[in-house]
């Protein structure tokens, strides 16, 4: 057990994570809060294309066994129809706040998704999950050394009273997003249209960059059918189904103070909703 020392200690590291700007108080007043850095906060974490940071050493490291572990299980997971993938990245890899997404190793975030999708679902109860955690951990008191964690499951069921994902039936043996052609009409651009990505206010997860909103592109091809993620993440089953496209920017006209030449260019695929004519 720990002592009032060690509880004192754990807690002023806890009140080192901060989400306030330097300059606001945690909980502003709508007074001392702007409209930029309302925007700011409300920022999907994920989304970080054009974040200034430090340059990171690229390392090719080897995944640890724990690693591998947590994406078969989500991999598993997907697989039974418990959830889509959009999901697990939308409750686990971003919709966690800035300080865990940042803060957790990335198969970290992808092991908190599954312990909150398996509860929220009702599959597990938060009782169980917290008091099966507590046996493991004391099942392996002093660490691992060396040693891989062994499952020692109390029984085991065979799945068939568990309730599926609604796409996951949907789609099940005929493939996402081959399921969904031929739903979403003629599509609203062709190759080489000119468009421009719209400023759409965000609140949750989306897959559209925020680098690129507002910015005008052009129509490298028409790719698929689908939901967009801001639907398809929620498992609706009315979730309408659009067309994806490939759009090309100029980087030059992308990002301010670019150096390389003027013919240098990034592409990234953006549903429909997101795009108007340019002009």
């Amino acid at each position: 057990m720990p002592t009032a020392a060690e509880r004192a200690a754990h807690l002023d590291l806890v009140a080192r994570l901060k989400s306030a700007y330097p300059e606001l108080p945690d909980a502003p007043t709508p007074d001392l809060l702007d409209h930029e850095r309302f925007t700011a906060y409300l920022k999907t974490v994920h989304d970080v294309g054009g974040e200034p940071d430090a340059p990171m050493t690229y390392e090719n490291k080897q995944y640890e066994h724990w690693e591998h572990m947590t994406y078969v299980t989500c991999e598993v997971l997907a697989w039974r129809g418990i959830w889509l993938s959009e999901e697990r990245r939308r409750i686990g890899n971003v919709d966690v706040g800035r300080a865990i997404y940042l803060g957790l190793p990335y198969y970290g975030r992808w092991l908190l998704a599954v312990a909150r999708v398996l509860v929220e679902k009702h599959h597990i109860s938060l009782g169980e999950l917290t008091e099966r955690m507590a046996e493991v951990r004391a099942r392996y008191a002093g660490g691992l050394h060396g040693k891989t964690l062994e499952a020692k499951p109390k029984f085991e069921g065979d799945g068939s009273r568990v309730k599926r994902n609604a796409h996951h039936r949907h789609a099940v043996g005929k493939g996402d997003p081959q399921v969904y052609a031929g739903q979403a009409g003629k599509p609203k651009f062709a190759v080489g249209d000119p468009v421009v990505v719209r400023e759409l206010p965000v609140l949750f997860y989306t897959r559209t960059p925020e680098y690129c909103r507002g910015a005008q592109g052009e129509i490298a091809s028409v790719a698929y059918e689908s939901p967009a993620a801001e639907d398809e993440t929620w498992d609706r089953p009315d979730a309408k189904p659009e067309w994806f496209y490939i759009v090309r920017f100029n980087l030059s006209q992308l990002w301010h103070g670019y150096t390389g030449t003027t013919t240098d260019t990034l592409q990234t695929e953006i549903p429909e909703r997101w795009l108007e004519a340019a002009g």
